[in-house]
């Protein structure tokens, strides 16, 4: 799907399953730590910006997420929501409000510490086992990627800045390189919903 597309597929289902994204990083990308660090601030986290706004402070879904698939070259960055049918208009609002903001440099230094930390946290959780490590190790090397340890993948994520992380939220939600996918029971509903978006999709 090119960006500035909306897609839709009805079906008999209880809520409405909403995915936004474009364009992100291919997995060689030394950006790949300053995007790990936007995807917590914005969505990868309990303390995220939309996990806070949309679920905890409006209630208006369970699930709120970021997400981003890297490969050889080229990836993708995405956003999903899932949400009953009386809370679809508000909570694509709420998303396209958060988007825009973001893109224009709306993130804290606060909130990209907070990331930072929590990744870093999360590295090394992850790390603490014979099979963990040696999974990693193996990955990294069938994708062609340099073996880091713990300690340097550490110092990567603590090199990242904030402009970095506000430079790449700039590129990655811009408006224009994103499009819209949705699956739920009512077409004409997610149709009138997806209005907010208009101005994020054209550019």
């Amino acid at each position: 799907m090119r960006s500035g597309q909306v897609r839709f597929v009805e079906k008999e289902t209880e809520q409405f399953h909403v995915c936004l994204g474009g364009p992100g990083l291919g997995r060689e990308d030394e950006r790949r730590f300053a995007l790990r660090v936007l995807e917590g601030a914005l969505g990868g986290t309990t303390s995220s910006r939309l996990f806070q706004l949309i679920r905890e402070r409006h209630g208006l879904a369970y699930a709120v997420f970021t997400y981003s698939n890297l490969h050889e070259g080229c990836g993708d960055v995405g956003v999903y929501v899932g949400t009953r049918p009386d809370n679809l208009r508000q909570a694509l609002e709420l998303l396209a409000g958060e988007l825009s903001a973001v893109a224009a440099g709306a993130l804290t230094d606060v909130e990209i510490d907070r990331s930072r930390e929590n990744l870093k946290g999360r590295v090394a959780l992850s790390q603490e086992s014979s099979a963990a490590r040696m999974h990693h190790i193996g990955a990294s090397l069938l994708l062609g990627l340099p073996v880091l340890t713990l300690e340097e993948t550490i110092a990567r994520i603590d090199a990242v800045t904030a402009e970095q992380v506000r430079a790449l939220a700039g590129e990655l939600y811009a408006p224009g390189r994103l499009s819209i996918a949705g699956i739920g029971p009512d077409e004409a509903l997610f149709q009138t919903a997806t209005g907010p978006f208009e101005a994020v999709l054209a550019g």
